[in-house]
């Protein structure tokens, strides 16, 4: 019995040498160039948006990407999410210029059924798809003020409910938006 236990000791000190061991080279890995991002290009400024994107892609944060029109933004949040620990979850992209503001906060949080006319069925929204992932707010200024405020409550908490719900549910979702303003 004596010789188990110390050869489960002896396995369980292997093993922690092994995490620290593969931590500390995860940590040292230089960051990933444009090829691996998935973008083209070889100028300083380019190299210098690879490098950041390298650092960024590490840190579990809310991201906010700004530029103008036609600028890339959809092909660097794609890359930091490829680049980054939640690349095997989804990506999802909302366009938030794209959705009437009557059906914002549903695509967003989604709804329970008979929320509101037409609304059948639950509905789960983009936050609640992406679990575990990432999602891309695109065009994220032109959110109505109402929307503004129940998105910076779920980013200061990860908790939301659906529209007509009564439940609170939580989420580990990476945001990334992106504007032109």
């Amino acid at each position: 019995l004596r010789l188990l236990v110390g050869l489960a000791g002896v396995l369980l000190e292997n093993y922690q040498v092994e995490v620290r061991r593969t931590q500390s080279m995860e940590l040292r890995r230089p960051p990933p160039g444009l090829t691996e991002l998935g973008l083209i290009g070889e100028s300083p400024a380019m190299q210098r948006v690879a490098d950041l994107l390298g650092k960024l892609a590490k840190v579990d944060s809310s991201v906010l990407l700004t530029g103008e029109t036609g600028t890339g933004k959809t092909l660097v949040a794609e890359a930091m999410h490829r680049a980054g620990p939640r690349a095997d979850r989804p990506f999802l992209a909302l366009n938030c210029s794209a959705i009437p503001e009557a059906l914002l906060e549903s695509e967003l949080f989604g709804h329970e059924a008979g929320a509101f006319t037409g609304a059948q069925r639950l509905h789960r929204g983009k936050i609640e798809q992406a679990e575990g992932g990432t999602l891309l707010l695109d065009e994220v200024a032109e959110l109505p003020a109402q929307a503004q405020a129940k998105l910076l409550t779920f980013l200061e908490s990860r908790r939301y409910s659906r529209v007509g719900g009564e439940n609170e549910f939580e989420a580990d979702v990476r945001v990334i938006s992106a504007t032109n303003a």
